[in-house]
């Protein structure tokens, strides 16, 4: 019923959207009349409102060209292999250049693997760049099954199959649990993919260790408080009608909750900025929002799974992680070199669960193991933006290319 009454007042406010794009059509109101300010801000309010809404469908990535080397080299997106839950995208780069092959495990919480797109285009510079991208479960039919834990943990190991021996693996919060058991699953088995190194990047490995609210939050519910709570039905109006889906939108208002007087002053000076024709300053808030307000469904079995698995029972620190009936073992984990990163102010992974790794691969070497704490970043900070390009970055790099 939930995800009923979600689409019903989307439904509704539709037409005060629509209405408000009417009067911004009319874009030159007042132009050179003492009536232009009063103009400027009504259209102000008019954009506003024609942006209260979320988006269900992925963005571009937006990346085209890339600076590889001292060349300017174009890029173009191509499906690798495609299924149901998601496809391995490649940005492929018209060069002839041989370069590391890098696997960007995008976290499946609430946001499409756009999210990373500041990370995939910072990497593409010395890389060969691929990503997992997730399928939104509202648009994935029953017919193709669940989609939980251990699935995730095999798309990798068959993400990593189809990229071929001799890969990297960078995996980037949520997903730091199930990439560190698919890498420890293809060393227990001796696979020929399994990557030459491995970087978790301010990821739940072992949630226990400087409990963040996220965290605290996540435990001190049952699951059946989830499951009675979050969980609703898609309607039958979209392809994956009938599935049961912790709704993209339900994540967002979480989230926004953390930060909800940054949110509430960015779209004041959103406000501000249009009104005063600061189209650029304005730009900026607007490509941010609009990413951050395009949202995925997660199937209910992945939602309720990782809350168990990984928050509730911490199942890889405790060493009783399960993958298809078989203990996972990260001490199996003997090539592949080891980078952590975690944010010094990070309030979404606190400090030491991403790092709670280095304990868990106990059989690797000391020269392949390294951990990078990043000060003054919050969560967002560790993949994206100035610190990231400019110190976290270099260090990524190097471990990768220590290995090659």
């Amino acid at each position: 019923m939930l995800y009923q009454v979600y689409q019903f007042q989307d439904d509704l406010v539709g037409p005060f959207r629509e209405l408000a794009r009417f009067w911004m059509s009319f874009g030159n109101w007042g132009a050179g009349s003492v009536g232009q300010g009063a103009a400027q801000h009504f259209l102000a309010a008019m954009e506003l409102i024609s942006r209260f809404k979320l988006s269900h469908e992925r963005p571009d990535f937006g990346i085209s060209e890339v600076m590889s080397g001292n060349t300017l080299t174009p890029v173009r997106e191509e499906v690798a292999l495609s299924l149901p839950f998601g496809n391995l995208l490649h940005f492929a780069k018209e060069t002839e250049a041989e370069q590391p092959k890098v696997l960007v495990v995008a976290p499946l919480s609430g946001h499409f693997s756009t999210l990373l797109a500041g990370t995939v285009k910072t990497l593409l510079r010395d890389h060969d760049v691929y990503i997992t991208d997730w399928a939104n479960a509202r648009d994935v039919p029953l017919s193709a099954g669940a989609f939980g834990v251990e699935d995730y943990v095999e798309y990798i190991i068959r993400f990593l199959e189809e990229m071929g021996p001799g890969a990297h693996v960078l995996s980037v919060c949520q997903p730091c649990v199930q990439t560190l058991a698919a890498v420890a699953v293809m060393s227990q088995d001796d696979h020929p993919a399994t990557p030459r190194t491995m970087t978790l990047m301010a990821g739940p490995v072992d949630p226990r260790e400087s409990p963040t609210e996220v965290n605290e939050f996540a435990v001190k519910k049952s699951l059946a408080w989830f499951e009675h709570s979050v969980i609703t039905t898609v309607p039958w109006r979209f392809k994956g009608g009938g599935r049961k889906v912790y709704p993209g939108f339900l994540q967002l208002v979480a989230f926004m909750a953390m930060n909800i007087d940054r949110h509430r002053t960015a779209h004041q000076n959103l406000y501000d900025y249009l009104a005063k024709g600061e189209t650029e300053k304005a730009e900026k808030i607007k490509t941010f929002y609009d990413e951050y307000f395009a949202v995925l469904d997660l199937t209910e079995e992945f939602y309720i799974e990782t809350i168990d698995r990984v928050f509730h029972k911490a199942e890889l620190a405790n060493g009783t992680f399960m993958y298809r009936g078989r203990l996972v073992d990260p001490g199996a984990i003997r090539k592949t070199a080891l980078l952590t990163v975690e944010g010094g102010r990070d309030d979404i992974c606190g400090m030491g669960q991403t790092a709670a790794a280095h304990d868990l691969c106990n059989s690797l070497r000391p020269h392949l193991r390294r951990h990078h704490l990043q000060a003054n970043v919050g969560h967002y900070g560790v993949f994206n933006g100035r610190k990231w390009d400019g110190e976290i970055y270099p260090v990524v790099r190097n471990h990768i290319l220590a290995m090659e």
